[in-house]
This record gives structure tokens, sequence and C-alpha cells, in this order.
């Protein structure tokens, strides 16, 4: 599944990238492990969250990598920030569990970009996005890819849940390759 928002013509954003994000990137998650689970109850409802952020180059090179796995429960959001010259992207992923069973992913992205002559852009974006455990769900910050040999930044999200172990490791699922 596929959650984007368009915001950038390709030749803004790949500026962005090559002259700011790729020397002074960093992703920081948020939510962590913590006494939580050792609440009664929690540890059944508690997911495993597996991230990977990356930028990729117009002929397809990977330049930045981070992988994070994070566990959570439903209605706690893990989050996702990167951090260049004059570009901010933070993105919050929420697992939700409906009354039916039926998994959901809350996506909310938000956009900082300081345009030269012309001060700060602001823009934010949410998606709702039904899945299943063990789906992979991407999501691109700046907009979806228009051409294949486009840069761009991606994130690939695994959720599973925390009573099994853990027994995909993101890593070993190849490369992330739109759909």
């Amino acid at each position: 599944m596929t959650a984007d928002s368009s915001l950038y013509d390709s030749t803004a954003y790949k500026k962005i990238i090559f002259l700011g994000l790729i020397f002074s990137l960093g992703a920081f998650i948020k939510a962590q492990e913590s006494p939580l689970l050792e609440l009664p109850g929690i540890k059944e409802r508690a997911m495993v969250m597996h991230i990977v952020s990356r930028i990729v180059e117009e002929n397809q090179n990977v330049v930045w990598n981070s992988e994070n796995t994070q566990v959570t429960i439903p209605g706690r959001p893990v989050g996702v920030k990167l951090l260049g010259e004059d570009l901010v992207v933070a993105v919050q992923f929420t697992p939700f569990v409906r009354a039916n069973g039926q998994l959901t992913l809350v996506a909310q992205g938000q956009i900082w970009k300081n345009v030269p002559n012309e001060g700060i852009s602001y823009q934010t974006t949410m998606q709702t996005i039904p899945l299943k455990y063990r789906e992979q769900v991407y999501f691109f910050p700046l907009g979806s890819i228009k051409e294949p040999n486009e840069a761009h930044i991606e994130i690939q999200l695994v959720l599973e849940p925390y009573v099994e172990a853990p027994s995909t490791n993101i890593r070993n699922r190849g490369n992330i390759t739109p759909p």
C-alpha cells in the first residue's frame, strides 16, 4: 500500500535532497519500549513496528538509510524526523485496532521547507491505511514517485504483534521497491 502527498515538483526537492539532506540528515524514533508493557493486559495488545527510512538518488543508489524497530501499543505513535539544511520532515505512524479487529495505521506527515527569497513553507498530510500484520506499507513524505529515476525519500513500515517473537527482520526483506 502507498500513502503519499504531492508537494514539490521533482526539481525543487531534488535540490534539497542533494544540497542539504545528504550531509546533515538524522532520524529519531520517539516511541520507546517502557515499563508500560509491564502493566497487565498491555503486552498482549503491544505491537512491534519496523521502520526503514531512505534517501534514494536519481540513479536509484541509496545515499542514506536508517532502520529502527520500536514496540508500541494501539493509539501510541512512533515518529521519524528527518533533518536537512533547508528541510524538516516529521512523520508519525499510529496503529489502531478497530472494534472488528481490523488493523488501521494513521500516517501523519509534516514538512517545513526553507525556500530562498520566499521564506518557510509548511504542509501537513494525514492518511488512514487499513493493513494486516506483516504487510509492507510505503510512505513518500515529499510526494509520490512520478519517474522511476527520480530522487526521493521513502519510508517502509511493517507491523507485527508483540506476543509473537518478531520473526522477520526488515533488513532481510530486500530492497524497498515502490509498488
